[in-house]
């Protein structure tokens, strides 16, 4: 099992590191005085990341005066535990350019790291979801719930009202 997990693995990499690079062209910079547009672009490239790994029920979830959250879910084999897996698609500001060695919203590899805004913090995590779903062809052995918040780098001040009204929709093991 293991091996052929981690072929499942491999094989999608290509995949999960274009859509990395894709989310991380996308400046979703949840702080005021940048552009909201751009926190929705990054939910909605995320909401399609996922559906097409796998997830069921892919949706946006909003709360008033809040960046979207993005949630999914994927079944797994039935009778075990619900696991919650979470990420965040924005991302902090980038500062003076001049001090980046390379475009902050652009992807750039260098000594075998990808390099850009969100690289790591947190986009990555959102790949990390995709490939695990795509490991499982969408079937994972436990359910899982996938939940994309847009508002981790400001503090989440807008996480209570979400899982006040999205809680059930949200509960895991």
């Amino acid at each position: 099992m293991a091996d052929e997990l981690r072929s499942a693995v491999d094989e999608s990499f290509p995949r999960v590191r274009e859509d990395l690079e894709r989310l991380i062209r996308i400046p979703s910079v949840s702080f005021e005085g940048f552009d909201p547009a751009e926190v929705w672009r990054s939910a909605e490239a995320t909401a399609e990341i996922l559906s097409a790994s796998g997830a069921r029920g892919v949706r946006m979830l909003e709360v008033e005066g809040a960046h979207p959250a993005v949630m999914g879910e994927a079944p797994g084999a039935g009778g075990g535990p619900t696991v919650l897996l979470y990420a965040h698609h924005d991302v902090q500001p980038p500062g003076d350019e001049a001090d980046w060695r390379s475009p902050p919203f652009e992807p750039t590899e260098r000594d075998d790291r990808l390099f850009g805004r969100g690289s790591c913090d947190d986009k990555a995590g959102i790949a990390l979801h995709q490939s695990a779903l795509l490991a499982h062809d969408g079937r994972p052995p436990v359910d899982v719930k996938v939940f994309i918040e847009g508002e981790e780098e400001q503090g989440s001040p807008n996480l209570d009202a979400f899982l006040e009204r999205y809680g059930e929709d949200l509960r895991a093991d």
